[in-house]
């Protein structure tokens, strides 16, 4: 992660108001570009009609009508995602969501990528969007793990297909490190292992090689292991190690 130096100059400008929603943990830069468009943002009763207008110190930013706090210190949670959930903090269908059912106490945060609906594991979260998009960025090359059961039988050439990369439906995939752990009459258990998560990447590429996936679970993210966290429980990572896996993370 890029360590962001002020200087005299920029202290005195401040930051982009897309950036201050961001790591305030509204939402990532992007989305509060979105809101900005909308006309949802106000700073110092004056609606904000630019991403590019810079937040001082002492500045009143309201989205919604609501105040917005100063950013807090970087946190980082481990989250153990059941099925059935949907990595939203509102979803249009009415389905259940993650945001919904974090345990009580937590302050806002967003998610560092994503689980499908049906997909089950380790979801980090954080309150500081510039940090969840850092780790999203395939650049980071942080390797994402995952035990994944198939319905089907995994023959050496597909697991060589997978090891080289793929292209399903004009979209590539890099490649897919797979191994396999066991195999329960028709279906088998892989371990596999990944850099650059695309959407839902496992189980369309498993699909192309005609091996259903009938469960997904992540076990790791990084640096970040799933271990014994209870399902449905969140634990912040300690800020020391946040700070040691993250080099150039503001303290």
């Amino acid at each position: 992660m890029t360590e962001i130096k002020m200087t005299a100059d920029n202290t005195e400008r401040g930051e982009r108001i897309a950036k201050f929603l961001s790591r305030a943990g509204v939402a990532s830069r992007r989305d509060a570009e979105v809101m900005i468009e909308a006309g949802r943002v106000r700073m110092n009763n004056e609606p904000v009609t630019h991403p590019a207008i810079f937040v001082k110190k002492g500045d009143t930013v309201l989205v919604d009508g609501k105040p917005v706090n100063e950013p807090e210190r970087t946190r980082l949670f481990r989250y153990h995602k059941p099925e059935g959930l949907v990595t939203t903090h509102k979803d249009p269908e009415g389905r259940p969501t993650v945001f919904e059912r974090l345990p009580p106490g937590l302050p806002r945060l967003i998610s560092v990528g994503r689980l499908d609906l049906a997909s089950e594991g380790l979801l980090l979260l954080t309150n500081d969007g510039a940090l969840s998009r850092q780790l999203e960025l395939p650049a980071t090359g942080w390797l994402r793990r995952y035990r994944v059961r198939v319905h089907g039988g995994v023959s050496q050439e597909k697991l060589k297909r997978l090891a080289e990369g793929m292209v399903v439906d004009r979209v590539k995939y890099g490649p897919i490190e797979a191994t396999i752990d066991s195999v329960q009459r028709s279906n088998t258990w892989l371990s596999i292992s990944l850099r650059e998560g695309k959407n839902r990447e496992i189980r369309r590429v498993m699909q192309a090689l005609d091996l259903p996936v009938t469960r997904l679970i992540r076990v790791a993210y990084g640096p970040f292991q799933l271990g014994t966290l209870p399902r449905g429980a969140a634990e912040e990572v300690n800020g020391k190690v946040l700070r040691e896996q993250v080099p150039g993370l503001a303290k």
